[in-house]
């Protein structure tokens, strides 16, 4: 019963709804003694209420200050209940309007993962929904997606773009040199190998098990960290590789890998769970799918930087409500 649920793992769709249920009675000014000794009781029912209810604090967080609490762990004031609808949504919603305030460093380090705390050291950085405009000293041009961090290193020898954590869209410029060199090599690096530009335009994304590689212009070589297959990908095409294999034959470049440079989330026929999981790494709180909706189909191209507008133009085409029942938790049920 005290065992924790292995790291990294996410909670049930059903376990995060009830955990935001319990989150905002007991922030609310309705919540009794009684309602804090049944969420007790359904905290200790089991790991995944508690990786539940972390999860949701995590979530939270972003939104509003630490405070401290006599219930375990940060707590936030301001949030409303979902069950007592007494008061009205706009008192809910301006409730928790407030965004301002700071972290413990301390707190923060143990509660974000090490790639978070690299991204914070990294070179350039994005935030959540930020897409970040970069020109490096050779007249490359660099667009970071949200949540993104790399590290630069332009030496005698090469240009060398390491990737922390993120997505970015990469414009390689022609290399003048430096003293001592002409024409250095523009590379780009990740966990499972590395990618030399030939004159190109091309997208990096790095996911948990895998490095995501889209070229629009030119070609890019792959040297893998420990395979040998490697290969060249030219433009029009695009792969998946980690530091063995090759995960997926060359196929046709995806044009949103890049259209979400320009602030537009492009969907070509793509189920609404895929927009979904894409507008949500752009969206500081969290958005919960219905399953009977995620395989609608949606066409067309959607704001990254206005999620709800983007959510709005979802609602008028598909048959589907949208709820926000707490300021940083949005609902996406059938109509």
């Amino acid at each position: 019963m005290n065992s924790k649920p292995p790291m990294g793992c996410t909670p049930p769709r059903e376990l995060l709804q009830q955990a935001a249920e319990w989150f905002a009675l007991l922030r609310s000014n309705d919540a009794t003694q009684q309602d804090y000794n049944n969420w007790r009781l359904w905290m200790g029912q089991s790991p995944g209420h508690q990786a539940a209810w972390r999860r949701v604090e995590e979530i939270s967080q972003r939104f509003a200050p630490l405070q401290p609490t006599p219930y375990g762990g940060p707590a936030l004031s301001a949030l409303q209940t979902v069950r007592h609808q007494r008061r009205s949504r706009r008192q809910v919603l301006g409730g928790m309007a407030m965004l301002a305030g700071g972290t413990l460093l301390g707190w923060t380090a143990w509660r974000h993962p090490p790639a978070t705390m690299l991204a914070w050291m990294a070179d350039y950085r994005s935030g959540t929904g930020e897409i970040r405009p970069i020109e490096l000293t050779d007249g490359t041009q660099l667009w970071l997606g949200t949540n993104s961090a790399i590290n630069v290193d332009y030496s005698v020898g090469q240009r060398l773009i390491t990737v922390v954590t993120g997505e970015l869209l990469i414009e390689t410029a022609p290399d003048s040199g430096s003293p001592g060199s002409a024409g250095r090599p523009f590379m780009v690096q990740t966990p499972h190998g590395t990618m030399r530009a030939l004159g190109t335009r091309f997208n990096v994304r790095l996911a948990d098990t895998a490095t995501e590689l889209a070229v629009f212009e030119g070609a890019v070589e792959i040297r893998q960290a420990h395979g040998v297959e490697g290969g060249i990908v030219q433009a029009g095409q695009q792969t998946r590789f980690d530091g063995h294999h090759l995960l997926a034959p060359p196929s046709t470049a995806n044009p949103a890998r890049q259209a979400w440079a320009r602030g537009i989330l492009l969907a070509e026929d793509m189920p609404l769970s895929e927009l979904v999981h894409e507008l949500s790494r752009y969206y500081r709180g969290y958005i919960d799918l219905a399953p009977e909706v995620a395989d609608l189909r949606v066409l067309g191209g959607y704001p990254l930087r206005d999620v709800d507008q983007t959510l709005k133009m979802l609602q008028a085409m598909l048959p589907i409500q949208v709820r926000q029942t707490l300021p940083w938790w949005i609902s996406i049920r059938e109509k």
